[in-house]
C-alpha cells in the first residue's frame, strides 16, 4: 500500500524539471570526469518541495540502477545513519553483515557503559587486564631474578596489582575492561566513529563493487547537520576512514545552504539546488494536473499558497472552496472535505508529531480508524518508515488554529494524549532496569512524546520536570539528548511559550557537535534550571560520568564530590567508585564501592565491580566473599562466575577455577577473558596444550582484539617460545600501535632472541607511551647495562624509583648490588625502607641499624612496641640542637614520652607541638587526626582516620596510624571504650597489609 500511494504522488510530481535532468544527467557522466558532481545540496524554505524533489531524485537514481538510501530527522547520531542506510540497503536485497555486527555490539556496549556508570563507561566484558595467577609468579620468580624479572611480578609490586602498575598510562584501558572483553569494545565506546566508519566505508566498497551507483540521501538535514555534517565532510573529501566509493552520490537536502565554514573549499564537487516557491507556470501546471482551471479560483490558490508548493498542492485539492477570501489557510486546507468527522480528524492528527495507527486512535475517538487511510492519502502528508507526518507547514497553521480557537480543548486533547504515551512507556518499562530506560530505543520514543504532549497542554507547570527529565536523559547518550532537546523545542514554537520557546533555544545552541555537548546541556541545566537537590545529584553525577568517558578524572571526581554532598546516592558512589579506578585510586574506589553497596545491596553489577577491584588489589579472599553475594542475587551472572573463579585460582581452589571457569563459559560460549584466564590454570596444572587451545579459542572469537593478541603473545614469552612472543605480540601492537605493555613484552621477547636493536627500539616505544612503565624502565635498563651504556641503565632505574618508590630496586636486583658492596649505606638505607613499604620491620630493621637514620631505626621501633628502645635513642637526638629543632624529631619524642608514661614532658609539649604539626606545609591526614582526636573533634578525626585506613600507599602509613591511636589511648584520661574500636581498625589493617607481602 506504501509503495502505492508513493508512486501516485510522484506521478502528480511538477516543476523542478532543471534539477531533474541535472541530476540525471550527472548518471552520464563518469566519476572521474571533472563535470560530474558528488555531492548535491537542496535547500530552501519549509514547504518549498524539498522532500517531494529528494523523493523524486531517489527514483531517479534507482532507474540508473544505484543502491538507494534515504534517512531524515529520525537519525540522532552518526551510528544510527549508519543503521538506517544498512537497513535500507537490506531492503534492496544487499546486507552489510560486518557493519550490522559491530554496529549491535556498539548498542550493546554503548548500553552497558551507560547503564553501569549509573551515570560512565562500558558492557559484558572481561575485566582489566589482571594480576598474575601464583604459577606465573612462581615460575617468574624461580627462573628471571634481578633485572630478568617477568612484567607481572605478583604481590612485590605493591598494594594495587602489579599488572595495572605496569599498564601506567593504559589506566583507562583497565578501568573500562573492567567491564568489556576487550580493547577494541573501549575503543568502540570511546570512539565509535573511529571504529565505525571504516567498516561503514568498506562495506559501501563491496556494495558498490556490485551496482554501478550508490545514492545516499539525507533529508531534513537543518535537523541532522550538527552532527552528520563534520562526518559527511571527512567521509568524502579526507581517506581518515578509507577510500569512499567513487560512484557514491551524496545528496543533502534542508533548509540551508552548505555550511561556508567547511564547505567553501570543496565547491567544485558540490552542486547547489537552491529552491524557491513554484513559478507561476509551475503552478498552473500543477492545479491543471488536478483538474482546477477555473481562473478565479486558480489566482485565488495563487494568492492563498504564496506559490508555496505544498500549498498549491494542498489548496489543490479543494476545487470549490476559494470562494470566501477571509478564510484562514488551514480553513481552505480542509473545506474541500465537507464531512465534518474527517476535517475533525485531520485537524486531531495533526497533534501528535508523528502517527502510526495506535497513535491514529489515540488522537481521535477510536472509531474513525477507517479514516486512517484516507488520512494517509492526503497531498500533506508523507509516510516514512511506517510513520506518518503532517508537513511543518500545513501542521504548524493546524496547531495555531486549534491553540487559539479554543484552549481548553487543546489542552485536553494534549493531556489525553500525553497519558495514552504515558500507559504504553509503563508497559515497556516491563524488564528494564530504571538506569536502562533512556537507552531502550522503544521505551524513549514513547517518554518524548508523552513529554511533548504534556508541555502542550501545559507548559508552566509542565517545564519544571520536563528539565528535571532532560538531565535524565543524559543517560541515554547523545542522541537522547538531541531528541530530548528537540522535544522542547518543538513544544515551544508549538505552545507559543516563551519560558519553552525560550529552553528550546538554548538547549539547542548548548547542544554543539562534540564531547562537550552533553556536558554543556548539564551545566546549563544546573545553572538555570532550579532542580531540586536529587536531580543537581543526578546532573552531577551524568557530568561526572562524561568526564570520566574522556578521561578527565579529576574534574569527574570534583563532579562526584558534589553529588554526594546534595545526595549520597548508590549512584553518586558508584560512579565515583568507577571514576577512581580509572584514575588509579583503588584503595579509595573499593571505600565507594563498599558505600554504593550498602545503599543498594541487590545490585548484582555493584557487588560484582566491588569484587572485581578487589581481585584486582590482590585480596581474593576478600573479593569471593562479594562476588559470592552478586551470584546469589544472580547465579547466571557470567561475568561474576568468571571473576569469581579467578579467585579461586588465586586461592589455590584449583578444581573450584575449572569449575567456575566452565560455568562462565556453559553460559557465554564466546567469553574471552574466561578463555583466557582458565589458560593460565592449565599453565600452572603443566597442560601448555590445553592453555593455548583456549587461547586460541579466545583468539579465534575475536582475531581482531589487541588484548587477546598481547595475552596469547605473553603466553608465547612465559613458556620461552620467543618466536612466537614476538610475532603475536608484534601483531597486537599492529592492531593497537598505543599498546605500551604489547610493545614492552615483545622487546623482551627480542631481546631473548638476540636483536638488541629491535629490542631496545621496543622499549623505547613502551617507555614513550608509558612514562612510568616500571616493568619496561627495569627491562630497558639491563638492556642497557649488558650493551655498555651503564649511565643510560642508572637513568632508567632512577626513572623507575620516581615512579615506584625504593621498592623497585628491591625488587628488581638490589640484593645482587648489596652481595657486590655490602657496607653501600646508600642502597641498605634503599632497601630498608623497601622492607618497610612492605611491611618487614625485622628486615628493615637490619639493613637501617647499618646506616646513620637514627630517627628512621627510632621510629620503627616505636612502631614494634619497642618503647624503652626508641626512647634511648630519641633522647639522644633531643640533646644534638640540630635535631632537637626538627618537627618530626619532636613528634617522636612526644610518643616515646607518652608511651613511657613522662606526662611532665607531655602536657609541657602538647600545645606547642600540635600548632607547630598544624603550621608545617609537610602535615599530613594523619598529623590533623591525631591533633583533632586530642582535641575531642572526633567527627573530623573519624574522617581522616578513613581517608588514612583506605589509601595506604604503604605499611609506614598503617603502622604510623597504629601508634596514634596507641599513644592517644595510653593517655590518663583517654576513653578505652572509645579507641578501642579505632585502634583495632587501623592494626587490622596494618596487619593484614603485612600479611599480604609476608615473605
Amino acid at each position: 500500500m506504501q509503495e502505492l500511494i508513493g508512486r501516485r504522488k510522484r506521478a502528480g510530481f511538477v516543476g523542478r524539471r532543471g534539477e531533474l535532468d541535472l541530476f540525471r544527467g550527472n548518471f552520464d557522466t563518469a566519476p572521474e570526469d571533472e563535470r560530474h558532481s558528488f555531492v548535491f545540496h537542496v535547500h530552501g524554505t519549509a514547504g518549498v518541495g524539498k522532500s517531494s524533489l529528494v523523493r523524486e531524485l531517489e527514483a531517479v537514481a534507482a532507474q540508473r540502477g544505484a543502491l538507494t538510501a534515504s534517512i531524515d530527522e529520525s537519525v540522532r547520531s552518526v551510528p544510527e545513519a549508519m543503521t538506517a542506510i544498512s537497513a535500507r540497503f537490506a531492503r534492496e536485497g544487499v546486507e552489510l553483515k560486518a557493519l550490522d555486527r559491530l554496529l549491535a555490539t556498539y548498542r550493546q556496549r554503548r548500553h552497558e557503559a551507560e547503564t553501569a556508570s549509573a551515570a560512565l563507561d562500558a558492557g559484558a566484558d572481561p575485566g582489566p587486564p589482571p594480576p598474575p595467577s601464583p604459577g606465573s609468579t612462581a615460575a617468574s620468580r624461580a627462573g628471571l631474578v634481578g633485572l630478568g624479572m617477568v612484567p607481572v611480578v605478583g604481590a612485590f609490586a605493591g598494594a594495587v596489582d602489579p599488572t595495572q602498575v605496569a599498564h601506567g598510562a593504559d589506566r583507562l584501558r583497565a578501568a573500562l575492561s573492567a567491564r568489556f572483553r576487550n580493547h577494541d569494545d573501549v575503543r568502540l565506546v570511546l570512539e565509535p566513529l573511529k571504529v565505525l566508519t571504516p567498516v561503514f566505508v568498506e562495506e559501501l566498497g563491496r556494495a558498490a563493487a556490485d551496482r554501478p551507483w550508490i545514492a545516499l540521501f539525507f533529508d531534513t538535514y537543518e535537523r541532522t547537520s550538527p552532527f552528520l555534517d563534520p562526518w559527511l565532510l571527512d567521509l568524502i573529501t579526507t581517506d581518515r576512514y578509507g577510500a569512499l566509493p567513487a560512484n557514491t552520490v551524496i545528496t543533502l537536502a534542508g533548509q540551508h545552504g552548505p555550511d561556508p565554514a567547511r564547505w567553501a573549499d570543496y565547491a567544485a564537487f558540490v552542486t547547489e539546488f537552491a529552491l524557491e516557491p513554484f513559478t507561476e507556470s509551475e503552478a498552473r501546471q500543477l492545479l491543471a494536473a488536478k483538474g482546477l482551471v477555473e481562473e478565479s479560483v486558480v489566482r485565488e490558490v495563487l494568492r492563498l499558497s504564496g506559490r508555496l508548493p505544498v500549498l498549491v498542492s494542498t489548496l489543490a485539492e479543494n476545487p470549490g472552496a476559494v470562494d470566501d477570501p477571509t478564510a484562514t489557510a488551514v480553513e481552505r486546507f480542509l473545506k474541500w472535505e465537507h464531512d465534518p468527522a474527517k476535517r475533525d480528524v485531520a485537524l486531531r492528527c495533526a497533534l501528535p508529531r508523528t502517527l502510526d495507527e495506535d497513535v491514529f486512535r489515540a488522537a481521535t475517538t477510536g472509531t474513525e480508524t477507517p479514516l486512517y487511510a484516507w488520512l494517509r492519502g492526503l497531498p500533506f502528508v508523507s509516510e516514512r518508515a511506517g510513520r506518518v507526518h503532517f508537513h511543518d507547514v500545513v501542521r504548524g497553521a493546524m496547531l495555531r488554529l486549534q491553540r487559539t480557537r479554543s484552549p481548553r480543548q487543546w489542552t485536553d486533547r494534549h493531556a489525553r494524549l500525553a497519558e495514552r504515551f504515558r500507559v504504553w512507556r509503563t508497559e515497556a518499562e516491563e524488564g528494564l532496569e530504571q538506569d536502562e530506560s533512556w537507552s531502550d530505543e522503544p521505551w524513549r520514543e514513547l517518554r518524548l512524546e508523552e513529554l511533548y504532549h504534556l508541555l502542550c497542554s501545559r507548559p508552566q507547570t509542565a517545564l519544571g520536570d520536563v528539565l528535571g527529565e532532560t538531565v535524565r536523559a543524559c543517560r541515554g547518550g547523545e542522541a537522547a539528548i538531541r531528541a530530548c532537546v528537540q522535544v522542547i523545542a518543538d513544544a515551544g514554537e508549538h505552545t507559543d511559550s516563551d519560558a519553552v520557546r525560550g529552553w528550546g533555544r538554548d538547549l539547542l545552541r548548548t547542544l554543539t557537535d562534540g564531547p562537550e555537548a552533553v556536558l554543556a546541556v548539564l551545566g546549563l541545566l544546573l545553572d538555570r534550571a532550579g532542580l531540586d537537590a536529587e536531580g543537581r545529584a543526578e546532573a552531577h553525577c551524568l557530568r561526572g560520568q562524561e568526564l570520566a568517558r574522556h578521561r578527565e578524572y579529576e574534574r569527574a571526581l570534583a563532579e562526584y564530590d558534589r553529588a554526594v554532598t546534595l545526595a549520597a546516592s548508590a549512584d553518586a558512589y558508584y560512579g565515583r567508585a568507577r571514576t577512581r579506578v580509572g584514575s588509579g585510586a583503588h584503595e579509595e574506589a573499593l571505600a565507594d564501592f563498599e558505600r554504593a553497596a550498602g545503599l543498594r545491596p541487590d545490585s548484582a553489577e555493584i557487588l560484582f565491580e566491588w569484587g572485581e577491584r578487589l581481585r584486582v588489589t590482590r585480596r581474593p579472599a576478600e573479593a569471593a566473599t562479594i562476588l559470592d553475594r552478586a551470584l546469589a542475587l544472580d547465579p547466571a551472572y557470567a561475568r561474576a562466575l568468571a571473576s569469581r573463579a579467578s579467585c579461586a585460582h588465586d586461592l589455590g581452589d584449583i578444581d573450584g577455577a575449572l569449575t567456575g571457569f566452565a560455568r562462565a563459559l556453559e553460559i557465554d560460549a564466546d567469553y574471552p577473558w574466561a578463555l583466557i584466564h582458565r589458560a593460565k590454570v592449565h599453565r600452572d596444572l603443566g597442560r601448555p596444550d590445553d592453555a593455548f587451545a583456549d587461547l586460541d579459542r579466545a583468539v579465534a572469537i575475536d582475531p581482531d582484539s589487541a588484548w587477546i593478541a598481547s595475552e596469547r603473545g605473553d603466553a608465547y614469552r612465559v613458556a620461552g617460545r620467543y618466536e612466537e612472543a614476538a610475532e603475536e605480540l608484534g601483531r597486537a601492537c599492529r592492531i593497537d600501535p598505543e599498546y605500551a605493555t604489547a610493545h614492552a613484552g615483545r622487546g623482551y621477547a627480542l631481546d631473548r632472541l638476540g636483536h638488541t636493536d629491535a629490542a631496545r627500539a621496543a622499549y623505547d616505544r613502551a617507555v614513550e607511551l608509558a612514562p612510568d612503565y616500571l616493568w619496561a624502565l627495569v627491562n630497558r635498563a639491563d638492556l642497557r647495562r649488558r650493551t655498555g651504556d651503564a649511565d643510560g641503565a642508572f637513568a632508567d632505574l632512577d626513572r623507575a624509583v620516581s615512579a615506584g618508590g625504593a621498592r623497585v630496586w628491591w625488587l628488581f636486583g638490589l640484593d645482587r648490588h648489596l652481595e657486590q658492596d655490602p657496607d653501600d649505606r646508600g642502597l641498605l638505607g634503599l632497601r630498608g625502607r623497601a622492607h618497610l613499604e612492605l611491611g618487614r620491620p625485622e628486615a628493615a630493621l637490619r639493613d637501617l641499624r647499618r646506616t646513620p637514620c637514627r630517627l628512621g631505626v627510632a621510629r620503627l621501633l616505636l612502631w614494634q612496641g619497642r618503647y624503652d628502645e626508641a626512647g634511648q635513642l630519641l633522647d639522644a637526638l633531643s640533646e644534638e640542637p640540630a635535631q632537637a629543632d626538627r618537627t618530626e624529631v619532636r613528634l617522636a619524642c612526644w610518643f616515646g614520652d607518652v608511651m613511657r608514661e613522662r606526662w611532665d614532658r607531655v602536657r609541657q609539649s602538647t600545645e606547642p607541638l600540635w600548632r607547630r604539626l598544624l603550621a608545617s606545609d609537610e602535615v599530613t591526614d594523619g598529623d590533623r587526626m591525631l591533633v583533632d582526636y586530642a582535641r575531642g573533634d572526633h567527627t573530623a578525626a573519624d574522617a581522616r582516620l578513613s581517608r588514612v585506613l583506605a589509601a595506604p600507599r604503604d605499611w609506614r602509613n598503617l603502622a604510623d596510624a597504629a601508634l596514634r591511636l596507641t599513644a592517644l589511648a595510653h593517655r590518663p584520661d583517654a576513653d578505652p571504650e572509645f579507641y578501642g574500636p579505632r585502634l583495632s581498625r587501623a592494626t587490622a589493617a596494618r596487619d593484614a597489609f603485612a600479611a599480604r607481602y609476608a615473605e
